[in-house]
């Protein structure tokens, strides 16, 4: 997990001091002897008078005689109302006392912080003011000056982060964020007394250690409750934290996230943390058994060294010309803040989580954005596919039938099926092209943008200078670099009619779950990469791979220098591959002397005031070069000077090197072996986003295996299930699926999980090879379900589903782990499949009458489009299928077929009927269309050819005919322009 950096002056301008400050000692002035007396006036006042008074007047609040019924039986009159008024004054009177009691003994102990009375906010409040000013002239002030600190806030207020806390955004190049630097420099204080507390305990020899305790129920320990419970204060966490961060825990590993702790942990705590023996020492803790005080000896003799790296590496940081801050979560308004503080049960880390991926690829687990991408673009290649082979089957073989992926590949597939985050890939799309409306309607030009992060479904714009107040819905962040949309705001967006803004961000990796996308366009030099080289070509592949095929780009061109050269598969149009430095250099030196010429005659300072104006569909597209191998110093020289005005051009270098020293790099970032992505100067500590060479394999193979013409023998054509046409194989469940959704053969479930059963049991049918459970859950419940409810649904499945007479269960799970069906279930558009193969390939085409029946049989499945009557809102899974693509092209194929077989018997009536048949389920088929054509010629009737032409012509609108068809209509009919004129 990456390391939160909590605020701190180095995310600013200001400097940072890490020398321990001395403590000033606060004289006492004559206005602290005044506020004393005052206190103690009130304080007599409120304990000793207001009792004697109501005592004088009103009485005791007890009576004299104990006669409940008798009580009850009176009329209720003035004096018994006064009366209930009297009890409570003297009830709000016994709680105050309280409240002073448990105040003064706190303050007097100096151990642990107050305990809260009842219901007594604003009274125990009020108490602790009371308390503190007349202390703060006696000689336990000292002993209170946690409480001090709150003077001055509601009680409310003692229950939360502080303002500055929870107001924190994304931030980058903090030097440009001239208001930020308030902000750091009124946390300076905190931070410094932060610093300076671990050195002067220890200095005192007064450490103190808590173990982590294990959870009870639903509760489990957070830093920020034992700062609340030991030093009285939650928002003192990220002192433990900086104390323990990096250090070896016992059971071996580290502390890298402050809400991430586990059972069993030894924590460091500041020199004044409280609370009895749950702060242990490590020579002196008799509650604990030997084992556990031997782990906090060792424990403790772990701390100088790291800490002294972690300071070492905290002074590398302070010079930096750039820093990033993850935001912290802003609890909506009414929210519990005690529950924001409490991680979730299931964020606790455990060992056992990493076996949550069911062994598929943790990489595109983890990496939605790409994986959405990767995901739309696949099935884009395999539908483009299909229609090349229907159409290159006019004449020769027709290929219906995309491969079905093995291996490797298959883990990928589902993979990016689980991972994939299409509807964040249209917001994020959405709401960059509505930024970029809107700036355009007000004619402002955009601002130059850094980077973006993706938290919580909100999303954070970094600009590199302050752009003014951004447009409605968008909002100010922290300061005015900084542009937030809240995730309610960006689905109130319409797709608009405007270029990309942003085509160069790309995801780098997350940070306490947010993501960051960095715009390799706009950095104002080169962005240089070190590390092995096996991590860096990771890094790459995934940063490749997303531009290629992200949503939020028009166009661009991606140049892969050193690597890579098999990713072109992915987008032909976008990635280009170079054989070496000198090829690129050469390139780059002609595009950029284009690009600054096409600039200055356009009369645009960069390329983004283009992107809104009369041209921005046509130019201005990025180029982003990614090269992994080293360049040599004269080349990286030469690289520098080109890079350093490529930022207003719209090109982006990230270069690779071996030994983290790249001149003229404006950015320098690092990957190490464990996945993390490091850019000190940047302030940022990333998990990083890979795509490592098995899975960049696979990937490729994915991409590969759609092309038609991949083996001598032509696309595939036998169906993946074929099902037993006779009547000897009727099946035992039949499900109605090309048309409104039917099964035959069960009973329809009851109750609400009904539709889920359903929806279930149609991604099964439509995957006869198997489908991995990750897959159906993450179809079924997009936003993500626990293993208990996704094993409760496969139960009830399974249930419903029944068994085969030999008592073999119809749902099963091969040995991938995979759920597949039993032969027995079947659907009808396994039959449509089946049906079509053994007339064209198996019994029909030795008899011509048997191929009839069955062209015949077939086209009477056809009742509509898939699952034609689906509810809105489910079955979203079906936009990374390609069936629909799938069953036009099977249902035209099977009614030319049909046409084929009555045409040669002359029998074009029956052909034109079978031709429309196929035509309500697939009408945007230009074979059928041009088959028709033929047919109706065949009847040598002009007029209905006429009628036909006219409204082909309706139909194609703007576009005007196809070519092929307009020419077939040239030579069937060569008057069919002015008939058709004449016609209107």
């Amino acid at each position: 997990m990456p390391r939160r950096r909590s605020p701190s002056p180095s995310s600013s301008t200001a400097p940072r001091n890490r020398t321990p400050q001395p403590v000033r000692v606060r004289q006492r002035t004559f206005g602290d002897f005044v506020k004393a007396f005052l206190a103690f006036v009130a304080l007599a006042v409120l304990l000793v008078g207001v009792p004697a008074a109501l005592a004088m007047t009103a009485g005791w609040p007890f009576p004299e005689t104990f006669e409940p019924m008798e009580w009850l039986k009176q009329d209720i009159s003035v004096s018994t109302f006064l009366g209930i008024l009297t009890f409570v004054v003297w009830l709000a009177w016994a709680q105050f006392t309280a409240c002073v009691l448990v105040e003064m003994k706190a303050a007097l102990s100096g151990v642990g912080v107050p305990g809260r009375v009842p219901g007594a906010g604003p009274s125990q409040l009020l108490a602790r003011q009371l308390v503190a000013a007349l202390l703060l002239v006696g000689a336990t002030a000292a002993s209170f000056t946690p409480s001090l600190a709150q003077l001055g806030q509601t009680y409310d207020d003692n229950q939360r982060p502080t303002v500055a806390a929870a107001q924190q955004t994304p931030g980058l190049f903090a030097q440009q964020q001239e208001q930020a630097a308030s902000t750091a420099a009124a946390v300076a204080e905190q931070a410094s007394h932060t610093e300076a507390t671990p050195a002067a305990a220890k200095k005192q020899g007064d450490t103190k250690f808590y173990r982590i305790q294990p959870p009870e129920g639903r509760h489990h320990d957070s830093l920020w409750e034992i700062a609340e419970r030991h030093l009285g204060d939650g928002r003192r966490y990220k002192e433990i934290f900086e104390l323990n961060k990096d250090r070896v825990q016992p059971d071996g590993s580290r502390l890298s996230e402050a809400s991430l702790i586990r059972p069993g942990w030894i924590m460091e705590m500041p020199g004044d943390a409280r609370g009895g023996d749950l702060v242990e020492m490590p020579d002196d803790a008799p509650k604990v058994s030997p084992e556990v005080q031997q782990q906090i000896s060792d424990y403790a003799r772990t701390g100088d060294g790291d800490q002294a790296q972690g300071g070492d590496q905290a002074q590398g940081r302070g010079g930096g010309a750039a820093h990033v801050d993850l935001p912290q979560q802003r609890p909506a308004p009414g929210t519990d803040h005690a529950d924001l503080r409490r991680p979730a049960p299931d964020q606790v880390a455990t060992p056992a989580e990493d076996s949550s991926s069911f062994g598929l690829p943790e990489a595109l687990l983890t990496a939605p954005l790409l994986a959405a991408g990767l995901l739309g673009a696949l099935g884009h290649r395999r539908r483009q596919a299909l229609w090349q082979s229907a159409f290159a089957g006019i004449g020769g073989r027709r290929g219906m039938e995309p491969p079905t992926p093995t291996g490797d590949a298959l883990d990928v597939q589902d993979a990016l099926l689980v991972g994939a985050d299409p509807e964040g890939v249209r917001l994020l799309d959405r709401s960059l092209r509505g930024l970029a409306a809107s700036l355009a309607a007000e004619s402002r030009p955009l601002p130059t943008v850094y980077a973006a992060w993706m938290s919580n479904g909100d999303l954070h714009l970094q600009l590199a200078q302050p752009s003014g107040k951004p447009p409605s819905p968008w909002q100010l962040g922290q300061d005015q670099t900084f542009w937030m949309l809240a995730r309610a705001d960006a689905e109130s967006y319409e797709d608009v009619d405007t270029a990309a803004p942003y085509p160069g961000l790309v995801s780098l990796g997350t940070m306490d779950d947010s993501r960051l996308l960095l715009n390799l366009e706009s950095v104002p030099g080169i962005v240089s990469l070190s590390g092995r080289e096996e991590d860096r070509a990771a890094v790459f592949a995934s940063v490749a791979a997303e531009l290629a095929t992200n949503g939020w780009s028009d166009r661009m061109t991606i140049t892969l220098v050193g690597f890579g050269e098999d990713l072109t598969a992915l987008a032909p149009s976008r990635l280009r591959h170079l054989d070496g430095i000198e090829a690129l250099i050469e390139t780059m030196e002609a595009e950029t002397r284009q690009r600054r010429g096409a600039l200055g005659a356009a009369g645009h300072d960069s390329v983004l005031t283009g992107r809104t104006g009369p041209a921005q569909h046509t130019r201005w597209a990025p180029h982003l070069v990614l090269l992994a191998a080293e360049p040599s110093p004269e080349d990286a020289m030469t690289l520098a000077e080109l890079a350093a005005d490529a930022s207003r051009l719209g090109i982006g270098y990230l270069v690779g090197t071996g030994s983290g020293d790249l001149p003229g790099a404006a950015w320098e970032m690092e990957i190490t072996g464990e996945g993390r992505l490091l850019a000190p100067l940047l302030g940022l500590e990333l998990d990083a986003q890979l795509l490592p060479a098995a899975q960049r394999r696979a990937v490729v193979e994915l991409f590969t295996d759609t092309d038609p013409e991949r083996s001598p023998d032509g696309p595939g054509t036998t169906p993946p299930f074929l099902v037993d046409i006779s009547e000897q194989g009727r099946p035992a469940v039949y499900a109605r699926l090309v048309g409104p959704y039917e099964i035959i053969g069960l009973e329809t479930p009851d109750g609400e999980r009904s539709a889920l059963l359903h929806e279930a049991l149609a991604l099964l049918l439509l995957h006869r090879e198997g489908v991995h459970p990750r897959v159906l859950s993450s179809a079924l419940w997009p936003r993500g379900v626990t293993d208990d409810v996704r094993q409760a649904l496969l139960d009830r499945l399974r249930d419903w589903l029944g068994t085969d007479p030999d008592g073999t269960p119809r749902l099963r799970t091969d040995d991938a782990g995979r759920l597949t069906l039993a032969k027995s279930v079947v659907s009808d558009l396994d039959v449509l499949r089946s049906l079509y193969h053994e007339a064209t390939q198996g019994k029909g085409v030795d008899s011509r009458a048997v191929r009839g029946r069955l062209l015949t049989d077939a086209l009477v499945l056809v009742r509509g489009p898939l699952l034609a009557d689906r509810p809105e809102g489910r079955y979203r899974w079906l936009t990374h299928e390609i069936v629909d693509a799938q069953l036009p092209l099977l249902v035209a194929d099977t009614g030319l077929a049909l046409a084929e077989f009555h045409m040669e018997k002359d029998r074009a009536e029956k052909a034109i009927e079978a031709l429309n048949a196929a035509l309500r389920t697939a009408p945007a088929d230009e074979r059928l269309w041009n088959e028709l054509l033929r047919a109706t010629h065949a009847l040598d009737d002009p007029q209905r050819l006429t009628a036909l032409a006219s409204d082909l012509v309706t139909r194609s609108g703007a576009r005007g005919l196809p070519p092929r068809t307009e020419a077939l209509l040239d030579e069937l009919l060569p008057t069919w322009r002015d008939a058709v004129a004449a016609a209107g």
